[in-house]
């Protein structure tokens, strides 16, 4: 519980210091306001590629709940990864829009499996 918390505290720290460093090379010219964003916006994709990466290594009861995690990480990192080369490479607008789309692909395939599985009949 203790890594966990360092390692969340740890991005959130790291986060702020990115996004008030970009503001602060913003204001003194040496970046525009496309690459502030661009960077930050990849940060957060960066972000949930770590936290689905973190995901299948936690503690799970049953064989089930490992294999839906692993599907979950698995949908997440990729959307992840996805989401981050959009922010940067592709114009802001197709970014935005595909990026989100990537996200809430990768959020549907998690919950379509997990519903899928109630489906399925259970072993005695």
């Amino acid at each position: 519980m203790k890594k966990d918390l360092i390692g969340a505290l740890a991005w959130a720290g790291g986060m702020l210091a990115l996004a008030l460093g970009a503001k602060l090379a913003q204001r003194l010219g040496y970046i525009d306001s496309d690459t502030a964003t661009r960077l930050f916006s990849a940060l957060i994709g960066i972000w949930l590629v770590w936290y689905g990466n973190r995901i299948p290594k936690a503690f799970a009861p049953s064989a089930c709940v490992r294999q839906a995690r692993r599907v979950s990480a698995w949908s997440l990192v990729l959307s992840g990864l996805v989401y981050t080369g959009l922010w940067a490479f592709a114009p802001i607008p197709v970014a935005l829009g595909l990026g989100v789309g990537a996200l809430f692909a990768g959020v549907a395939v998690t919950l379509g499996y997990c519903l899928s599985l109630r489906a399925w009949p259970r072993a005695v």
